[in-house]
Order: C-alpha cells, then structure tokens, then sequence
C-alpha cells in the first residue's frame, strides 16, 4: 500500500499521518494561491483575487499536492522519474478537472490557458505546457523537502502540539471551502 511506503521510515501512527496529509493539503493549498496570485500579477498586470474563499488557499492544490505524493514517493531514488511522474499526475488531475467543470457544471472555467501568456501546447484551455512543468518541479520540492520537513515537525513536536500545529489551520481552511465553494451561493 502506498501510504505505507509513505511513512515506514518514520513509524507514525494513523492520526498522525491523518494530521500530515492535513497540513500538506493546507501548504499545497497556500502555496498554489500564491502562485497564482503571482503569475496573473504578471499575466494581466495587476493582481485577480483567486478562488471563492476569504482565505489564501485554492482547494484543487492541496489535493493534487497529495496526490502527487502518492504517486511519485515510492520513485523518490530517481528525480527525473519523480518530475515526469508529478508531470503527468498533474497534467491529467487539471485536464479532467477542468473538462469536467466547463462540460457538466455548465461551462464552469476556474482557468483558461486560451487567454494567458506563455501558453505553449495548450489544450482547450484546460493544461498547457507551462503549467505542467511548473507542477512537475513543485511536486518534486513536495516530495523532497515539503514533505520530509512536516515529517520532522509531526515527530519533533507529537502529540497536541501537532494536531494543533496541523488541525487548526486545516480546520479553518475546510470551513472557508464549504462557505466559499457550496454555501455562498445559496
């Protein structure tokens, strides 16, 4: 089992690791917000408020964060293999999202690659070439460094210290989520 391979190195038990794929969504979160923040700076000239939360995160990050750590840790001798496989990892989870948001929620785009700068192998609109490379070397520095460094942080400081360290932030991200993406509307 994958999640096995994950964490034998560091022998935590099930609500630890539970509390470590919490945080590493938050921080994938985080950190796809700000580079998004960045890139459309650059892209329009000034800076677009992105996604439907008050906070700085974007949901579909912290889950491709994850999802990279699974598929690619087990690789994690070869990094070449490790930038190839977070590349086609992210490359498929952001065409099947956005094809499934514009053809079965009504023409829903979070994204356009059509309409931005260095879009090179765009395809409709849902994955280019830019955003692919940049996920594949973001998910090697998850695989490499994020996760390692939560590691040491869930065994330096077990127990409350953690679950606080971990739980709160996730905690208030989830509830901006669910207020953002399904009660704002109503």
């Amino acid at each position: 089992m994958r999640g096995e391979k994950l964490f034998m190195k560091y022998q935590f038990d099930l609500y630890t690791r539970l509390l470590i794929f919490m945080m590493l969504f938050v921080i994938g979160g985080i950190s796809g917000w700000l580079y998004e923040m960045g890139f459309y700076r650059i892209n329009f000239g000034y800076f677009v408020k992105r996604g439907h939360g008050f906070g700085p995160w974007l949901p579909i990050y912290g889950f491709g964060c994850i999802l990279i750590l699974l598929c690619s840790y087990s690789f994690r001798k070869s990094p070449v293999l490790v930038v190839l496989i977070c590349a086609l990892v992210t490359g498929l989870l952001e065409f099947a999202t956005g094809y499934v948001l514009y053809h079965y929620h009504g023409g829903l785009r979070l994204w356009d690659y059509n309409t931005e700068i260095w879009n090179w192998g765009n395809i409709g609109g849902y994955v280019c070439f830019r955003s692919v490379a940049v996920f594949a070397l973001a998910g090697a520095l998850v695989v490499y460094f994020v996760f390692p460094w939560i590691c040491f942080v869930a065994k330096r400081f077990h127990g409350p210290i953690f679950s606080l360290l971990a739980l709160g932030p996730f905690l208030v991200c989830a509830a901006d989520i669910v207020y953002g993406y399904f009660l704002k509307g109503l």
